[in-house]
């Protein structure tokens, strides 16, 4: 996962690019990134150039119905719990739901191992039945039920502008870090959005120590203000989880 070796010196990708070019060097870095011009957008020039003899793959999201194909071509039991819940369901329908929710085919995956498990211990304490979309609705309130969640739902409309901000900018940049300045960008322009007044730069501060002090951000410890550098405390899909329309 390229994107998350980003650092502002931006070392640790120029020494892992730089070793195969080494004399007599047997090494191939294969490295996944999930901007198509990471190269372009966010290296430095002695990085970049290290890149020169290399090989680029661009594949495509998967629609839902490609997400649910690969489950069902899933070897051994995990194929077989996947095949169970998409036989029992519209494939279409399961498939809405989950890339709704997420992109990644990973939480598709646990949302199938999950419904299954809750249906088996439904099985214990009454007459047994298949998999039903009922029980994929409930892993999936379960998965994404979490305190960060509620303190997202719960937050100030401020609050909750500023963080669709930081997961626009991530989106924009490739990578999941970003100073206050770069967010505020985008926080501006949301604002208009929704008819409201831009807040100051103080506001902008105290809604980000804020968010800090839930532990929903990890900010920077510095006095850079618009310069300090925040990331997520939980995943973007959790956050857009919490933020979706009801």
């Amino acid at each position: 996962q390229l994107d998350l070796l980003w650092t502002r010196k931006q070392n640790v990708m120029y020494n892992l690019f730089d070793w195969p070019t080494q004399k007599h060097s047997k090494l191939i870095i294969l490295a996944i990134a999930n901007t198509m011009d990471l190269p372009e957008r966010i290296m430095m020039n002695r990085v970049a150039s290290r890149l020169v003899c290399s090989s680029t793959l661009f594949f495509s999201i998967w629609d839902c119905s490609k997400v649910v194909q690969r489950c069902i071509a899933l070897p051994g039991c995990l194929g077989l719990v996947c095949l169970l819940i998409v036989a029992q369901l519209c494939p279409q329908q399961f498939g809405s739901v989950v890339a709704a929710l997420s992109g990644d085919a990973r939480r598709c995956l646990d949302i199938c191992r999950r419904a299954t498990e809750i249906c088996e211990l439904a099985r214990q304490k009454r007459a047994p039945e298949i998999v039903r979309m009922a029980h994929v609705t409930e892993a999936i309130d379960e998965m994404f039920s979490s305190p960060y969640v509620n303190a997202i739902r719960n937050a100030s409309l401020h609050e909750q502008i500023f963080l669709k901000a930081i997961l626009a900018e991530f989106r924009r940049a490739g990578v999941e870090e970003a100073t206050v300045q770069e967010i505020y960008h985008h926080y501006v322009a949301l604002c208009r959005v929704e008819g409201l007044q831009s807040p100051t730069v103080s506001e902008i501060m105290a809604i980000c120590s804020r968010l800090g002090a839930c532990r929903l951000l990890l900010v920077e410890a510095s006095n850079k203000y618009l310069h300090m550098r925040v990331r997520l405390n939980l995943s973007q899909d959790d956050v857009m989880y919490a933020l979706r329309e009801e």
